[in-house]
């Protein structure tokens, strides 16, 4: 382990007591089991079950949507409810509520895996309408508080508290309890938050006390707190890095801080070995970027069998037709319109293959992203069964932008169809 001496080289707002300026104090807040949070405002009376959400709609869970005249779905019985080992067919699990998490069973578990952990859970399909609109709920809740937000996803963000009313305030806990009231009276929702001195601690943190709970880092608990974690706890140690990091004996982040920067560079890359450095010592000067522009927006879905472009090619088409759709009104609804359009497949056996093409104008229209993903499937092999089909739109600009740009390069909106338009045109989908 690296001597506590050496901590006394991390920076330190303070001198000889005096604060000079306030520290920095960022926080990360992450949702309780969201997605499954959000049902139980729904069916409160599996409050305390074993349940996951995942896989596809099926009867059964249309069927329980038909409460009787006066009814409440908070009145269905329990046992109307359908059980994980009950489900048949493909999909993983999403999340899973705590209860269930006491039996192994987590996010990205195959569901056939997690019912034979878990026979009795509950399983519902995932309503992603429904959690998108949480989702804004508990955001606008938080820049109400704190304006300078970055958004991470469905059901995380980080929070720059340094200058905020109540962001020093034991080490940023005040704010952080304001948050989690507000959001809980706003939406009936539970979150944990860590605040910490950047991202990378502050991710850290939020994990260590779930669920509702608020942790409190400072530079001077990196060595108690920090540092006995294994090296996964990283954000961006993945799988194949840990296992290299283990075959040299360094199992904790504590070890890795004990490594030499020069020793890291020689043994994961100049890049990776330095970032390695960095972190060990709990080091991040990211900022909490409040407007970020997406690379490229996506639409994908696993199909609860394995599907044949030949045999059940109606039904591909009707999927691959939705898929298109429901990207273009994403891009629509956000404001973005995209150049590279592109397909991904995933086969029975696991492989991927995926093609894009670039087309000379921007576009957010259903029938354009179709035409041109439908060219793109021409160019892979659709001999094998298919588990997964995804659509996507790259090179993206905000509407506006991109047809300033057309006028200002001295072009002018193409009322005919590019090349690439025309001969998918002119050929027939494979879907």
């Amino acid at each position: 382990m690296p001597s506590s001496a050496s901590l006394a080289k991390l920076p330190c707002a303070t001198i000889e007591g005096v604060t000079t300026a306030p520290i920095r104090r960022i926080a990360h807040l992450d949702m309780d089991a969201f997605y499954a949070s959000v049902e139980l405002l729904r069916y409160p009376q599996l409050k305390g079950l074993p349940m996951v959400i995942g896989g596809g709609r099926r009867k059964v869970d249309e069927a329980l949507r038909n409460v009787p005249e006066g009814g409440t779905l908070a009145d269905i019985p329990v046992a109307a409810f359908p059980l994980l080992k009950d489900y048949a067919g493909r999909g993983v699990i999403t999340t899973a509520t705590y209860a269930a998490r006491q039996f192994g069973i987590g996010s990205a578990m195959g569901l056939m895996k997690a019912a034979k952990l878990c026979p009795q859970a509950l399983i519902l399909p995932v309503d992603f309408d429904e959690y998108r609109k949480y989702s804004r709920r508990f955001k606008q809740v938080i820049t109400e508080i704190a304006p300078l937000m970055e958004d991470r996803g469905v059901d995380e963000v980080y929070i720059d508290f340094t200058d905020v009313p109540g962001g020093q305030r034991e080490g940023g806990r005040v704010l952080a309890r304001l948050i989690q009231k507000s959001i809980l009276q706003a939406t009936g929702l539970t979150c944990s938050i860590g605040v910490a001195p950047n991202k990378l601690l502050a991710k850290m943190a939020s994990e260590f006390d779930k669920p509702n709970g608020i942790s409190i880092v400072f530079e001077r608990d990196l060595q108690a707190r920090i540092w006995p974690l294994p090296c996964r706890k990283v954000n961006g140690i993945g799988p194949k890095a840990d296992e290299k990091l283990q075959g040299h004996g360094i199992r904790t982040i504590g070890e890795l801080a004990a490594k030499e920067r020069d020793w890291l560079i020689a043994h994961f890359g100049k890049a990776t070995g330095a970032w390695m450095h960095e972190v060990a010592w709990g080091r991040d000067e990211r900022a909490v970027v409040t407007e970020s522009e997406p690379v490229s927006m996506s639409r994908e879905t696993t199909f609860e069998r394995d599907l044949h472009a030949v045999r059940d090619r109606a039904e591909l088409g009707a999927i691959f037709t939705r898929l298109c759709e429901q990207l273009a009104a994403d891009l629509q609804r956000k404001g973005y319109v995209g150049k590279t359009i592109g397909i991904k497949l995933r086969y029975g056996d696991f492989k991927i293959a995926t093609r894009d093409q670039t087309i000379e104008s921007f576009t957010a229209d259903p029938k354009a992203i179709r035409r041109i993903a439908g060219q793109c499937l021409k160019r892979v092999p659709l001999e094998r069964p298919l588990r997964l089909l995804g659509v996507r739109v790259g090179t993206l600009a905000r509407a506006g932008e991109a047809a300033t740009e057309l006028v200002a390069s001295g072009g002018t909106a193409r009322r005919g169809k590019s090349p690439a338009d025309e001969a998918a045109a002119q050929t027939a989908s494979l879907f």
